[in-house]
């Protein structure tokens, strides 16, 4: 780390005190002139057509600008799903359509003088609806006879993923290697279990809120909290017809994001109505409107039969995946590839597995894009499946572990068989230090001392669990990062990137690995990020690829305007290149000693010979997605009495390549494991048996607070990344994998009981102790 500059110290964020005195502003904060504001009329009804609809008493309100139905809005098919083009989704959705296919779909719009009137003219609107049979259950979505969401026109633009709407399937993704049914009866042991992940809400802070205005040569400005900032320009002039070169799109600070903001879910309405009245016009939707109508964690059903040896060797694996896709299926085919293409190659020296998945439509809310995307629900049961394998055996299950997991050097059939988006690339594990991630873990929480001691005091007894995953950095052959870089006369620079800062501190990252490329401070760097009109294209906060993607990006960028600086300093000092050296700022004649300030180059290309901006361009798509590694440690207390779970030291160790900044590195770390216990011990979509949620808010949807917090520990194991910025891989979604089921192995450590279905909720865990008998 000595010899960096920049790289791998405690670098402030750039905005840090910015958003410490409130100065940045969010989508909410920017004032327009005069705007139309906008409400939406939901659907009651899981499942109805639409037989008629009167919006007259609407329109005639006084202060009703606008009034939006599926009679008077394109009929362009498309996917909110903010993702590269070709969208690997189903192209499912209408603005709005004559069919509701869940309690929260949208029915009307109204754009009005206040939200007020907006909301009072919506319940002008007469709404006739022929009701349908609606479909809750997942095992039923296949079978003959269950109700039909989408009625067969919808396309998708996936190769490696089949879609039947008439089947309800939204993705079907399978991949076969070896012979399964050969490895399970050459085994000594077969363990076969289900597990069931649930949906969950991203529960970002601000909820979504996009704005719209006019330049001052007609263009429309959208102002809207996302991921995507180019996707949503794009997939706005999409569906409604706007010419893309008429739109730009603005990404202010972001109150959270988890993958809720990779979603265009307003942009098209709000853009719109601005471009027909030729008016600002504004939403900001409430926080039930973010529970209902947004997205979600995708719910999953994970069936794992795994046969072993007695030594430990796996001879066979088969998982069958069956994921809630809910009534639309944005995110659905990746993030059930997810399910297989991170989790599969963790173990690579299996040589038969069956994977099968399928994505299936209900009549509940839609899911989306969230941190872990796929990875999660497929890590909470291959760990608990694991846990339970070895403690039969005899085995730790840290050992186990560390012997059998994917090392450097090696590869695995799973990275060419499935991709995101797309088929898969071969590629070879260039950095992994899981092991040692496991080692330091497992020291911390005292695991060769506390696992299987089951110790108890009073009612309380107390366990301790672990837990592997993997994720990935961007997606290869997909994703592309670009930066632009421009030198000012007193030597510092502006860095333009299309990369979307959403609260991880991108900006300072890609702003200490431009410094660091061009040998200047951090505080050179000048970041403009995320604005359609001004920065280079870049698809956007998801995948883990910000810092892997758009870093290269930047640093081959700014490796190329360096040489530009050189070539200068080597017109003034009337010598060949190979006389420089470079120091801080500077550049130094290596036989004279004489020293030329970026100051001085500056002024000399700008003002005195030759002159030109020094400034470059660069893009950046890699071949490959190299894997970080982590693994979270748990202990827990299990309250026999009332099934309370509280944890109280959560271990998490992370391989995510060389480190760039340890801080934000640690604070990624740490929200994401956060995030993961709140997912995993108490939030809950509730609903009524009419497909209602019963608790779209804070009061009734537990998330977690800094009052529940266990004492969270953060170990990063430094590794090389040849493939990543100066050594780096990701490191902001991986460990939200882990918590779920590292608490889950705990909990077995302590009572003895299985949880196989997730929120591990007091309720669920008291009636598996009651069912055990403990006391």
């Amino acid at each position: 780390m000595s010899e960096y500059l920049n790289i791998g110290k405690d670098k402030r964020k750039v905005d840090a005190l910015a958003l410490v005195a409130g100065e940045p502003l969010f989508a909410d904060d920017y004032p327009l002139h005069n705007p139309l504001h906008i409400a939406f009329l939901y659907s009651p009804h899981a499942h109805a057509k639409i037989k008629s609809i009167d919006t007259s008493e609407a329109e005639s309100m006084p202060g009703v600008a606008l009034v939006l139905t599926y009679k008077n809005t394109p009929r362009v098919l498309y996917t909110s799903a903010g993702q590269s083009y070709p969208e690997p989704s189903p192209y499912d959705m209408y603005m709005f359509d004559e069919k509701v296919r869940f309690v929260g779909d949208r029915v009307a719009l109204v754009a009005a003088e206040s939200l007020e009137i907006a909301k009072e003219a919506l319940k002008k609107i007469k709404v006739e609806y022929e009701m349908l049979p609606a479909l809750f259950d997942i095992e039923e979505a296949e079978k003959d006879g269950a109700p039909v969401l989408h009625d067969g026109e919808e396309h998708v633009m996936i190769p490696s993923a089949i879609y039947r709407p008439e089947k309800n399937v939204a993705a079907r993704i399978a991949f076969l290697y070896g012979d399964s049914q050969k490895g399970f009866e050459e085994a000594d042991f077969v363990h076969e279990a289900s597990y069931y992940t649930h949906i969950a809400s991203h529960c970002a802070l601000e909820t979504h809120v996009t704005k719209a205005t006019f330049d001052h040569y007609g263009r429309l400005v959208l102002i809207t909290s996302t991921q995507v900032p180019f996707h949503a320009r794009r997939i706005v002039s999409s569906v409604t017809g706007i010419p893309l070169n008429k739109i730009r799109v603005i990404k202010p600070r972001v109150g959270g994001g988890f993958g809720s903001k990779q979603e265009v879910l307003l942009e098209p309405y709000v853009a719109l109505v601005a471009w027909r009245t030729k008016r600002p016009a504004q939403i900001v939707t409430s926080r039930e409107e973010y529970f209902v109508s947004g997205r979600t964690r995708h719910a999953m059903r994970s069936r794992i039969k795994i046969g072993t040896k007695k030594d430990g060797t796996i001879v066979a694996m088969e998982i069958d995946d069956l994921m809630n896709a809910g009534a639309y299926g944005p995110h659905g085919p990746t993030v059930l590839s997810n399910t297989g293409a991170k989790v599969l190659p963790l173990f690579n020296k299996i040589n038969n597995v069956s994977f099968y998945a399928d994505c299936v439509y209900t009549n509940l809310p839609v899911g989306g894009a969230y941190r872990g995307y796929g990875a999660t629900q497929g890590f909470f049961g291959l760990n608990q499946h694991l846990d339970e394998i070895t403690r039969k055996l005899g085995i730790d299950m840290a050992e186990f572990v560390k012997k059998w997991h994917i090392k450097t050097g090696e590869t695995s059939e799973v990275f060419k068989a499935i991709g995101e988006g797309k088929t898969g690339h071969e590629q070879i594990v260039t950095s992994c230090k899981l092991s040692e991630c496991i080692d330091e873990a497992a020291r911390a929480i005292g695991w060769k001392e506390k696992r299987g001691a089951r110790r108890r005091v009073g009612d309380k007894l107390y366990g301790v669990g672990m837990a592997v995953a993997t994720q990935g950095s961007g997606i290869p052959l997909v994703d592309m990062g670009a930066a632009h870089i421009k030198m000012n006369e007193d030597g510092s620079f502006n860095l333009f990137v299309g990369a979307t800062d959403i609260g991880t501190g991108s900006d300072t990252v890609l702003a200490q690995i431009a410094a660091e490329s061009l040998h200047v401070p951090f505080e050179k760097i000048i970041v403009l990020s995320s604005d359609t009109d001004l920065t280079p294209y870049d698809v956007g906060a998801y995948a883990s690829s910000t810092t892997y993607v758009s870093g290269n990006a930047v640093r081959v960028c700014a490796e190329k305007v360096l040489e530009q600086v050189l070539k200068v300093a080597c017109e003034m000092l009337e010598c060949s290149r190979q006389d420089l050296a470079l120091g801080v700022e500077e550049v130094i004649h290596a036989r004279s000693g004489r020293r030329l300030s970026f100051k001085d180059i500056a002024y000399y290309a700008f003002y005195t010979k030759n002159q030109f901006q020094i400034e470059d361009s660069a893009s950046f798509v890699s071949p490959v997605s190299p894997f970080p590694f982590c693994t979270t440690f748990a202990e827990v207390e299990v309250d026999i009495r009332t099934g309370i779970v509280r944890p109280l030291k959560v271990v998490t160790a992370m391989d995510c390549g060389n480190v760039l900044n340890p801080k934000l590195a640690e604070g990624q770390v740490e929200g994401a494991v956060l995030n993961g216990i709140s997912f995993s011990l108490c939030e809950e979509y509730l609903f009524d048996e009419k497909g209602r949620m019963k608790n779209p808010n804070f009061w009734d949807y537990k998330v977690y607070k800094t009052t529940d917090l266990p004492e969270i520990v953060t170990i990063l194991v430094p590794s090389f990344e040849e493939y990543g910025p100066y050594g780096a891989k990701s490191v902001g979604e991986v460990a939200i994998n882990t918590p779920g089921p590292a608490i889950a192995n705990a909990i077995y450590d302590a009572v003895g009981v299985r949880i196989y279905n997730l929120p591990m909720t007091p309720e669920r865990v008291l009636k598996a102790i009651k069912e055990k008998g403990i006391g």
